[in-house]
């Protein structure tokens, strides 16, 4: 059975940072696409990053040059690395994964309601 547990979100004052993780359990993180979302309170799902099965990588246009996303394959995790987090970060933060999402389409913005696996979230909040 595959799951995702996520982990490392936290409050933090704007300019901050935090690194979040993602276990995957059950089955080879380098076999699927992965990804990072996002949902603030009131607003719309927002993909904020991808890493493929070669860990090319994608990012959101309001996190890139801040955020960072990365594989370890030893110990079957993802991390998002936030740096100089502001207000508008904050929102539950959530890995996902798809064995059936081809490499093209992972790192173009694949829409979330194609990714099977969800992880439970992890809370991030960036306050003044």
């Amino acid at each position: 059975q595959i799951q995702l547990q996520e982990s490392g979100g936290g409050s933090v004052r704007t300019g901050g940072s935090l690194k979040l993780t993602c276990r995957l359990s059950g089955a080879t993180i380098n076999a699927k696409c992965m990804a990072w979302f996002r949902q603030a309170p009131g607003k719309r799902r927002e993909g904020v990053a991808t890493i493929d099965r070669d860990a090319l990588l994608n990012y959101a246009e309001s996190v890139e040059g801040r955020f960072s996303i990365s594989r370890n394959d030893g110990l079957n995790t993802i991390h998002l690395s936030m740096e100089r987090l502001k207000f508008e970060d904050t929102a539950m933060y959530y890995c996902a994964a798809d064995p059936t999402i081809s490499d093209a389409d992972c790192l173009h913005r694949v829409d979330g309601s194609r990714f099977r696996y969800w992880g439970q979230g992890t809370p991030v909040n960036v306050s003044a």
